[in-house]
């Protein structure tokens, strides 16, 4: 009963940050949540262009995978700029990025246009996610990091709900033709973020230390034999929690579709989904803290295994589909919230930007050909077992690497 009442009389832990921990908190989840809106909106036009441009499973896949390729390529990019140049300057440069890009996206009028500008829209989305998880992992204090990092995450299931009434809003009320390219056009909004970070977001005092005493790491230093393993590991972690989530998302509204739902329908499923996600994010995020990054990352993993196998390959109605729904959202997103602050944990100050910024994106350059062979497979086997195929063989990956490093919580990022 004492421990009950403490915990009731104890403050929210957001009440507990300083002024320079809340504003960076709003900042990194705003971005967060405009970067998820921006890149969820492929998954609402596909069906469309698949319809208006005569593209096949595996030209729809590419697309995707064009955006994550880059968006590897993009993380290790920005990582190694904001060891050198700071977070807050490479977070805005991100920022604007890829919400130009998203913009000119719907001026497209052919599979490579759209193509090439996705490409050049996932620079600034993989650059996003390495410098703001940096920036949060540095700034918030140990005790509260993993939930801080974990918050910033649940932001992309609120971009997706933001995504979702776009969907339902401009094809009830556009026509087809037009409503695809309204849902990029939307997508320039997360720009007007920047000024909100240029006047309240400050550089991590640990950064700046590290800059006063010309510590630079070199971006090879990742590789050296001390850190090879971690820098390997963490990869694998983040391909498995990657491919996993985007071989299942990219191709849901149109498994959805191919159900039979109608938009509004399909609507209402993905919103349950959306909210299984948000409370996956904020579960997870709490759950980091005390069962431990290694703990959350084995049971969010097994759940989204677990739940991916059931929804795709288990013949269920349509009812059915709508309860699972929640779970589906759930386990799969919950499966990122330790991955920001475990990953911080893991690498040394010098090169935290450039090791967490690689490992995350290689795993999700690598994830990025999910979508791609999920599309290639559904030309020979119903989407489902391509999706349960690849999404299962994900989750099990992801937790052989978790197993594999060692546990981290409550470590001292200058003790790195």
């Amino acid at each position: 009963m004492a421990d009950g009442a403490r915990l009731m009389a104890e403050p929210v832990w957001i009440a507990q940050l300083d002024k320079r921990e809340r504003s960076t908190l709003a900042a990194t989840f705003a971005g967060w949540m405009l970067d998820g809106m921006d890149v969820m909106v492929y998954s609402f036009v596909l069906p469309t262009l698949i319809v208006l441009w005569h593209i096949d499973g595996s030209q729809a896949g590419l697309l995707g995978t064009s955006t994550l390729l880059l968006s590897a390529v993009g993380g290790w990019l920005a990582g190694l700029l904001s060891d050198r140049f700071g977070r807050v300057r490479v977070l805005q440069v991100t920022i604007l990025w890829f919400a130009a890009f998203t913009f000119l996206s719907g001026f497209s009028n052919s599979f490579w246009q759209l193509f090439a500008l996705r490409g050049l829209q996932g620079l600034g989305f993989g650059g996003e996610w390495a410098v703001g998880s940096v920036l949060i992992g540095e700034t918030i204090r140990s005790q509260f990091r993993g939930r801080a990092v974990g918050t910033v995450q649940s932001g992309w299931a609120i971009g997706w709900g933001i995504a979702a009434l776009c969907y339902v809003y401009c094809f009830a009320h556009l026509p087809i033709a037009l409503a695809w390219r309204t849902m990029f056009w939307i997508g320039i909004l997360p720009a007007f973020l920047v000024f909100y970070v240029r006047q309240h977001v400050t550089e991590p005092e640990m950064f700046l230390a590290a800059l006063d005493s010309k510590r630079h790491g070199r971006f090879l230093e990742i590789f050296s034999p001390t850190m090879l393993r971690v820098t390997l590991l963490t990869s694998v972690v983040a391909l498995g929690a990657q491919g996993g989530y985007y071989g299942v998302t990219t191709f849901l509204p149109l498994y959805l579709n191919q159900r039979g739902l109608s938009v509004l329908h399909t609507g209402g499923y993905l919103a349950v989904i959306i909210a299984g996600a948000f409370a996956g994010y904020l579960c997870s995020a709490h759950l980091c803290d005390r069962l431990g990054r290694r703990g959350a990352l084995i049971l969010f993993g097994a759940g989204a295994f677990s739940i991916v196998m059931v929804y795709t390959l288990v013949p269920i109605s349509n009812h059915a589909m709508l309860v699972l729904g929640f779970p589906l959202g759930f386990f799969p997103s919950g499966a990122f919230s330790p991955m920001g602050s475990f990953f911080s944990e893991l690498f040394p100050t010098a090169v935290r930007g450039s090791g967490q910024g690689f490992s995350y994106n290689l795993g999700r350059g690598l994830g990025a050909l999910f979508p791609s062979l999920v599309g290639l497979c559904s030309s020979h086997m119903p989407l489902g077992r391509a999706i349960a195929v690849f999404a299962g063989g994900a989750y099990l990956l992801m937790a052989l690497g978790v197993l594999m490093l060692p546990e981290t919580s409550g470590r001292e990022l200058s003790a790195v």
